[in-house]
């Protein structure tokens, strides 16, 4: 019975932790393709928001600079003419040969990923008296994406990914 419940414990747990950091990094989603540049408090830019709302909605799995370090967020130009590619715009501050666009124009996708966010489990899992515990720690990566809204007044990208 009690190795019934440990196992229930540590399921629970980590669909937990996966999902509390899911819904963090659409909230970021959300809250980036909405905001221009008259939103935006304080000096930060639009990259840095996003990872704050993150940072702040993850009871806490990640704080401080190494929680930070598992959060990205990218930028990419739609397909053109309906080709299948999409073009990867995270560093353009400026159009040219190789960036079609710059990262926040309206219409380019915004995508929000926190990946390799180590979550360690409750307890050892025990498979047998003969074989070591397995404390591997379990490895969440999410990702949610969306299209920024059109907008007059885009607030500034920062440093991404």
């Amino acid at each position: 019975m009690l190795a019934f419940t440990t196992v229930l414990l540590d399921t629970a747990w980590a669909v937990m932790a996966k999902a509390t950091v899911q819904r963090a990094v659409r909230l970021a989603v959300r809250t980036g393709i909405t905001l221009t540049a008259s939103q935006m408090i304080g000096s930060g830019c639009l990259t840095d928001t996003v990872k704050g709302v993150v940072q702040s909605d993850s009871l806490g799995l990640l704080n401080g600079a190494t929680g930070l370090a598992y959060i990205k967020v990218n930028y990419y130009a739609p397909p053109v003419n309906n080709t299948a590619a999409v073009t990867d715009v995270s560093t353009c501050t400026a159009t040219g040969a190789s960036c079609p666009t710059i990262a926040d124009v309206s219409g380019n996708i915004m995508q929000v990923s926190v990946q390799g966010l180590v979550v360690t489990p409750l307890m050892p899992r025990i498979f047998g008296f003969k074989m070591a515990n397995d404390n591997a720690p379990l490895l969440v990566t999410v990702y949610a994406a969306d299209v920024i809204e059109p907008h007059n007044n885009p607030p500034c990208v920062g440093i991404a990914p």
